[in-house]
């Protein structure tokens, strides 16, 4: 397959999960059309993991965007659903299933020399007291929702805090099982 014909297939897989994901933010619907359906690579994908409580989610101390959800950019012909959970476990060594539903999808800038892009965010819960495996030089923590934390993208405890409130509004067996479709 080539170079070309991957990117085509993990673009595809993220418009798909832009068309799924519970929350829009950033005009996303808008910046998708202004690129012609093409938004240029590279795309982004991250986890929002949580506690069972939903008190706490899983962030990685990133060099300079500060505390961040795992995630980073998606290989040609791989998936934004196989990006996140990769990234998840290369960089805190959790690995569990991603709900089915995206969590929300955004454009952002990932560096401060590169243009926008679109990043798609999925959820999961996982145990705490599971060891963490952090990268060297960013290191991997247990935070609570109730913040504030230090990140260079301010909204992510607010829309993370949100998405924790939704969650919690199903009974605990839809959501601590680990592909949970949760779809209200």
């Amino acid at each position: 397959m080539s170079r070309d014909e991957l990117q085509r297939r993990s673009l595809a897989a993220a418009l798909g999960d832009v068309g799924a994901a519970r929350v829009e933010y950033d005009d996303v619907a808008g910046w998708v059309a202004a690129s012609g359906g093409s938004p240029g690579h590279p795309l982004g994908a991250e986890v929002w993991v949580f506690d069972a409580d939903l008190s706490r989610v899983l962030l990685v101390r990133h060099p300079w965007r500060g505390w961040v959800p795992p995630g980073g950019q998606v290989e040609p012909g791989e998936t934004p659903r196989e990006a996140a959970r990769r990234e998840l476990r290369e960089e805190t060594g959790v690995d569990v299933g991603l709900f089915d539903r995206p969590a929300a999808v955004c454009v952002r800038s990932y560096h401060p020399d590169k243009p926008a892009s679109l990043g798609l965010s999925y959820a999961a819960i996982a145990d705490p007291a599971f060891p963490l495996q952090a990268e060297p030089g960013q290191p991997a923590a247990w935070l609570s929702l109730d913040g504030p934390w230090e990140s260079c993208f301010p909204d992510d405890l607010v829309r993370m805090r949100l998405h924790a409130e939704w969650l919690a509004g199903f009974p605990p067996s839809e959501v601590s099982g680990t592909h949970a479709d949760v779809r209200r």
